[in-house]
């Protein structure tokens, strides 16, 4: 009897797999349409990672993005990103730490309020893109390169309307950006990956 039931699992589950339903987003420009659209803020999230005294590695995350993505599938190059982040909505794990944050010994957020990223090149190769942009952060400008890769475009089954999105990494020195307190101790070196989507209005 066990024997049976085993077969017949055996034979039942490529016909499960082949009535899964598919994701509605699937990485495929196509499903694009030539405009330009709002950042969905509320399904970005951008995610930043230290050394933490050589111990360990530490992350925070930062929310409430707003801006937007000109793109034009059959022309990548021609994109334009412009992107703003709340300093305030910079959180961790410790409650401590994230009032830490937001004093004039990091991020000194009563000051410098936004953190923006404005595109200046694209460079598409198939899924992927090198996005060359200015980063401005505690009230300095420095250019960075993005490593962006196409997640997938649909229609939300929600809102009905076209949504899709992009992963990216770069890492910057922050000591570049004037944000030198406890280095080396907090690394210099900040990694930095991005999740962002994008919805039709």
């Amino acid at each position: 009897m066990r024997a049976f039931l085993t077969l017949a699992l055996l034979v039942a589950t490529p016909a499960f797999a082949q009535t899964a339903p598919q994701l509605p987003g699937q990485p495929e420009a196509s499903r694009v349409v030539a405009g330009t659209y709002p950042v969905d803020t509320g399904h970005t999230q951008v995610t930043f990672t230290v050394n933490h005294f050589g111990f360990s590695a530490f992350t925070g995350q930062a929310g409430g993005a707003t801006g937007s993505l000109t793109i034009d599938p059959k022309n990548p190059a021609a994109a334009k990103l412009d992107i703003t982040i709340p300093t305030s909505g910079i959180v961790t794990t410790v409650k401590a730490l994230d009032t830490h944050l937001a004093t004039p010994d990091f991020f000194d957020a009563a000051t410098y309020p936004t953190i923006r990223f404005v595109s200046t090149g694209v460079v598409a190769s198939g899924n992927t893109a090198k996005i060359t942009g200015n980063l401005t952060l505690h009230g300095v400008t420095k250019p960075v390169v993005l490593d962006a890769k196409f997640v997938g475009a649909g229609d939300n089954p929600m809102s009905k309307k076209l949504n899709f999105g992009f992963s990216a990494t770069t890492t910057i020195q922050r000591s570049a950006f004037g944000m030198d307190k406890y280095v080396p101790f907090v690394s210099d070196e900040v990694k930095i990956e991005i999740n962002a989507a994008f919805a039709a209005q």
